[in-house]
């Protein structure tokens, strides 16, 4: 308050909207001149306009008695543009540069929120801009003066023949036809640079009559300035909140991009770039540059941006690969989109650049050859997808284009292991569609295992599989309900009596680590990262409850998703839990590695049981298929039917639909209504070729 009276209002001015030149009016803004000049003092000598470019050019004289201006340079300018002989197309016809161009550009596209004003009589009068233009000096002469030079060249190193002169030249005319221009050839040559730039020059030049700051017609036009029958009786547009006015005042910003042709991104200047949104501006930088390193990237942006604002935007539209980020596929061939070259749809595109960038996930190295093999894309696609990320070295192959960025896989783990995880989901997915051989997501440590059995018949590991778990039964059963006891005794459920069952509840031993990052092929020299279950407290900073509420965490994943899906392998269920990692915010706590041991703990600890499927001997299921869990009581109406059901399949890994549905009548003493084998059968198994298997266990069926 005290600072309002020491600032009284002195007096109050009435503000008008005058629309008569609103969509007229031009501001230009002239370079540097004395202070003492005025423009009325500077001969207009001709002006000229594009309306729809909003390109003026106007000639003004130069005073050439001025003590200032230099005579002899003004004569060598003039004598390099025109030459010595006098011609009626002369730019100087003085023999001396008394005239200078000024050509105008766009100083702002948006000029909504500028008006001229104009006082008179305790009133002010706006009227709204409709363009902004700064003239700049051309220098066109000079193009003229080369040109002139060159013709004089020319002349010199024709000579005088006259008999060649007056000789017609014969060529040879070679006529071709071009063919008929596609939909999106034409498309892409409408939006080339060219073409915008042939465009403009088609357009004609308007010449327009410069009147002086005292004509006549300049005073006349100067009345539009002022707002015709401004009072409040006559003027209803002004009788408005003072919102709406303000709204009337400065309009709201139109969209751009519908007043402009489509420019290609590349035409984006640094200055443009950085008025957008940082998820815009990252997405615009990627889709130019391809691969960038992120000290690089963050050199492009704005001084001060938020590194983890960067890494949140840049894993929207990018993958990392050896430390540097590769914008994504589906960024360069968005849906509805088609090659260029071979018109192949958006989807298979991506789908074979993915495998390109997997391949550099795990070499530096990659081979043209075997990427059009496995892909079965054109030569033309394929070599687009290389040069985005790779460099051609002669008798070696394609070699990734930046080195390895050790310095942001040690400053950013959490990233680089949620990358690891995406990359591990992509894997899984091309490997089905490319029917790429399992080999390379297979631990070393797991074929070895794998490899030690084919000296055993299959009769005999059948046989040794069922004495083993007879055998070691009853202790499995004990040191289950005694772990149950201590962690959670008031969840501990009353046993029930499967003696019948060939259920299998067996922790596994603490050697079988669950690779939660990448396979072998894919770890491209990276640690995982993978903390034992000793050492998941450390992983944690320390804190005791650490533990726990990893664990609570991981108990909620894995009831969940057993209520959706009921019957899962450990491999299955491990790329569902990988994937939900990637999916979870940076510095989650199940970030810190879970261990096989203490996923299936956890399983079992919900309630699930593990169902020993006797695999046939020929199978090519890994151990992490072959080991089967299923909800045992969801809490529904079906729970002893799904029950019987997972009987069935602990004696045959493979079943026909009459022999389930009979197993069923015969328990229940009563015929079962189709509908509830079917709602039974569809929580639990697939068909495929007539017969029933467990979900994840159908493709590992013997060919």
């Amino acid at each position: 308050m005290a600072n309002e009276e020491d600032d009284p209002i002195i007096q109050e001015i009435d503000v008008y909207l005058a629309k008569s030149l609103s969509e007229k009016l031009y501001l230009f803004q002239y370079p540097i001149r004395p202070a003492s000049m005025t423009y009325d003092d500077v001969t207009h000598l001709s002006a000229k306009i594009k309306p729809k470019q909003q390109k003026v050019e106007l000639e003004l004289a130069l005073d050439t008695l001025n003590p200032n201006y230099c005579r002899s340079r003004g004569e060598q300018i003039a004598l390099n543009v025109d030459g010595a002989c006098a011609d009626e197309t002369n730019t100087y016809s003085t023999k001396l540069m008394d005239k200078q161009t000024f050509c105008s550009s766009q100083t702002t596209s948006n000029v909504s929120r500028y008006a001229a004003a104009i006082y008179r009589k305790g009133e002010i009068h706006l009227t709204p801009l409709h363009g902004i233009l700064q003239l700049r000096p051309s220098f066109s002469y000079l193009d003229k003066a080369d040109a002139k030079h060159r013709e004089r060249e020319a002349a010199n190193e024709a000579g005088d023949s006259s008999q060649d002169e007056a000789e017609e030249d014969v060529k040879q005319i070679t006529v071709r036809f071009s063919r008929p221009e596609s939909e999106q050839a034409r498309q892409r040559r409408v939006q080339s640079y060219e073409f915008l730039q042939k465009r403009q020059a088609e357009e004609h030049w308007v010449h327009l009559h410069y009147y002086g700051l005292r004509d006549s017609h300049s005073e006349h036009e100067r009345q539009y300035l002022f707002s015709q029958g401004h009072g409040m009786a006559g003027n209803t547009e002004l009788v408005k909140s003072p919102s709406e006015y303000l709204m009337m005042l400065v309009p709201p910003s139109v969209e751009e991009e519908k007043q402009k042709p489509v420019a290609p991104s590349n035409v984006l200047s640094m200055a443009q770039l950085r008025m957008l949104p940082l998820a815009d501006q990252i997405k615009i930088l990627m889709k130019n540059v391809k691969v960038i390193p992120f000290a690089n990237l963050m050199s492009l942006l704005t001084s001060g941006t938020d590194p983890t604002a960067v890494l949140r935007c840049i894993q929207q539209v990018a993958m990392l690969v050896q430390g540097n980020w590769v914008v994504k596929s589906d960024v360069l061939y968005p849906k509805e989109t088609s090659s260029p070259h071979s018109g192949v749809p958006a989807e298979v595109l991506c789908r074979g650049r993915d495998f390109v960038m997997w391949k550099f996930t795990q070499d530096r190295w990659v081979v043209r050859k075997e990427v059009a093999t496995v892909t079965k894309l054109g030569p033309e696609d394929v070599k687009d997808f290389l040069e985005h990320m790779s460099v051609l070295r002669i008798n070696r192959g394609w070699e990734f284009m930046l080195p390895y960025d050790e310095d942001f896989v040690k400053k950013h783990p959490d990233v680089v292991q949620r990358q690891q995880m995406l990359w591990m989901g992509i894997q899984a997915k091309l490997e089905k569609v490319y029917s790429l051989p399992r080999e390379p997501m297979v631990p070393k440590k797991q074929a070895t295992q794998t490899a030690a059995p084919l000296l055993v018949s299959g009769e005999q590991r059948v046989s040794l599989a069922k004495a083993k778990a007879k055998q070691s039964y009853s202790q499995l059963e004990q040191d289950l309900q005694k772990r149950r006891s201590e962690t959670q005794a008031h969840e501990a459920a009353s046993p029930v009596d499967i003696l019948s069952v060939r259920i299998k509840e067996e922790p596994l031993s603490d050697e079988e680590a669950m690779d939660t990052s990448a396979c072998d092929g894919l770890s491209n020299g990276l640690t995982n990262g993978i903390h034992s279950e000793e050492n998941l407290v450390d992983s944690l900073n320390g804190h005791l409850g650490g533990q726990e509420r990893v664990l609570q965490e991981l108990r909620a994943f894995v009831m969940a998703t057993f209520k959706k899906q009921f019957v899962l392998t450990l491999r299955e269920l491990k790329r569902l839990f990988n994937l939900h990692v990637a999916s979870l915010p940076p510095g989650n706590l199940l970030f810190s590695g879970i261990s096989d041991k203490t996923l299936q703990d956890v399983v079992l600890d919900v309630g699930c049981k593990q169902i020993m499927v006797p695999f046939p001997p020929q199978t090519a299921a890994l151990p992490d298929e072959q080991k089967v869990f299923a909800l045992w009581e969801v809490g529904d109406a079906h729970d002893q039917h799904r029950q019987i059901l997972l009987e069935v399949f602990s004696k045959n890994y493979r079943v026909r639909r009459n022999v389930i549905q009979n197993r069923l009548a015969r328990e229940f003493g009563e015929d079962v209504d189709k509908q509830e084998v079917d709602k039974v059968l569809k929580d639990c198994c697939v068909s495929q070729g007539g017969m029933w298997y467990l979900k994840g266990t159908v493709q590992q069926q013997p060919s």
